[in-house]
């Protein structure tokens, strides 16, 4: 490929398993089979960007949240040229994916036995099934919502007056001849296509929703994508698609990220804390001078300690193990509309190589460039709550700075995490009828099966489906994570994890510094004074807004 990407071995069956399997993954992943309004994912974007829903030209073609869903991130995802991707934090990109494409398999097998039915009771009988679909497509427009649900007294009037004059007709005319005959066959015969398409809706309309269930409680669902394991070098369409799924997974194993003001770092949150200790370079007593060192030999000591964190002299639960690696922060606008990965010889397959992540780390600490931090990172909460703090080493004339910030992505909004309920009402008991049970009613509606009998034969041509029933557009720059994540502030547990981690973090960065400057010669009784005194400010420490400076 053009990237240089080497996708060896060949054809490999996507898995959705292992380390795939998380809360925020399978949230996010059951959106794809929801069937509530496309509205609703208003209610759930973040701060860091707004869905923009284009409104559809006719109300019948209007898709559902998880043919949206499925459709945007699949174009956006999975697009010949499209634009890179943040990266998804605590959650694994590719499996949500996965069962966009198994959620959109699903609907075309139904879509072809409806397209079926509309060939033979649509085509024989066209202008009864255009009649119908007017009358659905007026009673929506007349409803009190505009989306069907109740009508107007007009809208019911209307209708009623309608309803009449049709069965007049078909009362009045003739009942020997051809167009007679076919005038009353081409009013019945599509309530006969319905019934019979409102069984096979429903049938999905269940598996889909078994589907939406098993991943909120964990029962490991599979993606099904056949379409993505190429049989033979001639599948060129298999062999696009598998690729285009490893590369959503390569990039989101890249160590490049974007710092975006203040929606702080894209994937990981805004900057909630900042600690810095910055003191000037002098001999230590008896030394003569500084023996000569570098920012990246602080780094590499931090790096070494941060990766103990997870011992504790005590037999309690502690720490998980943390995720410790060199990131290369790069600066983008507040409102930028896109971002761009490096690339050139030190970068393969999205990652920055380790020669040069040491000579940004050295020599790129003050004026344009990319910068370089350590990260420590906590994924807790089953993928639901990512801390990150980052640690960066600069030295400007006599001066070394060591800087800590904690970054922290909240859980996925609530509205991902509701799972699917039978539809009910409550009715009067025959005899007892001051009583009432609760009756099951079906997952499909009438007007529901209008409209997914309407869309089928569409679905083929998915452009000219997105112009008449609108799309979803996703906020950019892109990522699955942090475009839908809630603050962590709003769950105390959430809270008290993400304060807790920066104390132990923050005297593991200040040790492990001073161990590298008494190695090197350097006074560090004013590093340790300064030192003590941001512990004793980190006991009381409390979420603020770091990058919202008031100027």
């Amino acid at each position: 490929m053009a990237d240089g990407f080497d996708f060896s071995p060949g054809a490999q069956v996507p898995l959705s398993g292992s380390a795939g399997q998380t809360a925020a993954t399978q949230a996010l992943a059951s959106a794809a089979y929801r069937d509530c309004l496309l509205t609703k994912i208003s209610d759930a974007d973040s701060e860091s960007g707004k869905s923009e829903i284009k409104k559809p030209k006719l109300s019948l073609f209007a898709p559902n949240l998880g043919e949206a869903f499925s459709r945007a991130v699949q174009v956006r995802m999975l697009g010949g040229d499209r634009k890179p991707l943040i990266q998804s934090f605590g959650t694994e990109p590719q499996t949500i994916v996965e069962h966009c494409l198994s959620a959109t398999r699903i609907r075309k097998q139904r879509d072809m036995k409806l397209t079926l039915l509309m060939v033979l009771f649509g085509v024989v009988f066209l202008p009864g099934v255009l009649l119908w679909l007017g009358a659905f497509q007026l009673r929506k427009m007349l409803s009190k919502d505009g989306a069907g649900a109740g009508l107007s007294l007009i809208g019911g009037l209307l209708l009623t007056v309608l309803a009449g004059l049709g069965l007049f007709f078909m009362i009045k005319l003739p009942l020997n001849g051809f167009w007679p005959m076919y005038g009353r066959a081409m009013i019945i015969a599509p309530m006969i296509g319905w019934w019979w398409a409102k069984q096979i809706c429903e049938k999905t309309a269940v598996a889909m929703r078994e589907a939406w269930k098993g991943l909120l409680e964990g029962g490991g669902v599979a993606a099904k994508i056949p379409e993505a394991v190429p049989q033979d070098p001639n599948q060129i369409a298999a062999e696009t698609l598998r690729q285009n799924l490893a590369k959503i997974s390569a990039e989101q194993k890249s160590n490049v990220v974007f710092y975006a003001g203040p929606k702080g770092i894209l994937g990981m949150g805004t900057r909630w804390g900042s600690w810095q200790l910055a003191e000037d370079l002098t001999p230590a007593p008896g030394t003569a001078e500084i023996h000569p060192f570098r920012s990246w030999d602080v780094i590499r000591a931090i790096h070494d300690r941060l990766r103990l964190l997870e011992r504790s002299p005590l037999h309690t639960g502690g720490f998980p193990a943390p995720s410790v690696r060199h990131w290369i922060v790069s600066p983008v606008g507040e409102k930028a509309a896109a971002v761009s990965r490096p690339e050139g010889t030190h970068v393969e397959a999205f990652q920055i190589r380790g020669h040069e992540i040491e000579r940004i780390c050295n020599e790129q600490q003050f004026g344009s460039g990319n910068r370089h931090y350590l990260g420590v990172q906590f994924v807790l909460w089953d993928g639901q709550l990512v801390i990150t703090l980052m640690i960066t080493v600069t030295v400007l004339h006599e001066t070394l700075r060591i800087e800590v910030t904690g970054h922290a992505l909240g859980p996925v909004n609530g509205l991902f995490t509701t799972k699917p309920e039978p539809k009910t009402k409550d009715v009067a008991k025959v005899i007892k009828f001051w009583e009432t049970r609760t009756q099951h009613l079906p997952l499909i509606e009438p007007q529901e099966v209008v409209r997914l009998t309407a869309r089928a034969p569409l679905t083929w041509f998915p452009p000219v489906l997105d112009f008449l029933g609108g799309k979803l557009t996703l906020p950019e720059p892109f990522g699955l994570r942090h475009v839908w994540a809630d603050k962590p502030w709003r769950h105390r547990f959430m809270a008290d994890d993400a304060l807790r981690a920066a104390t132990p973090v923050l005297r593991t960065v200040h040790a492990a510094a001073m161990s590298v400057l008494q190695e090197n010669g350097v006074d560090t009784e004013r590093f340790t004074n300064r030192s003590l005194v941001l512990s004793g400010m980190i006991q009381g420490v409390e979420p603020g807004k770091a990058d919202e400076y008031n100027a």
